[in-house]
């Protein structure tokens, strides 16, 4: 009886583990996406590597890889339209706000998945599902 208790004890702690571990590896990717403001153009790539080199691994994650993944997709295309509306000078505030929430969003979805929660960005259009 001892046995079948510890082998259930051993699961458990292993089950917790890897719940630690994804959400872990969930706040990374969306960290992950900040990178872009250090090092250019790493702020694209290294969440779609992560997400792809961790989906198979720990299975949480792609739910969070296609939040972010579609959240990149979405803020390239309000980027090209701001860029455009420059003309219109309207332009500079919505790329200004494009700015504060490409640097807001990652923070609150990493602190969420750091707490096993999925939190899917606002104005994101929705590619992958």
């Amino acid at each position: 009886m001892t046995e079948i208790k510890s082998t259930g004890e051993e699961a458990a702690k292993e089950a917790v583990k890897s719940d630690q571990e994804t959400n872990q590896w969930a706040m990374f990717l969306h960290f992950s996406l900040l990178a872009g403001f250090v090092i250019p153009l790493a702020g694209l790539v290294a969440p779609i590597i992560l997400w792809q080199i961790k989906k198979k691994e720990l299975p949480g994650i792609d739910v969070h890889g296609k939040i972010v993944v579609n959240w990149l997709i979405s803020a390239v295309l309000y980027g090209i339209g701001s860029a455009i509306l420059i003309l219109l000078f309207i332009g500079i505030p919505l790329l200004i706000a494009l700015g504060v929430v490409s640097i807001v969003f990652p923070i609150i979805g990493g602190i969420k998945a750091n707490n096993g929660e999925v939190w899917k960005y606002p104005l994101t259009i929705q590619f992958l599902k």
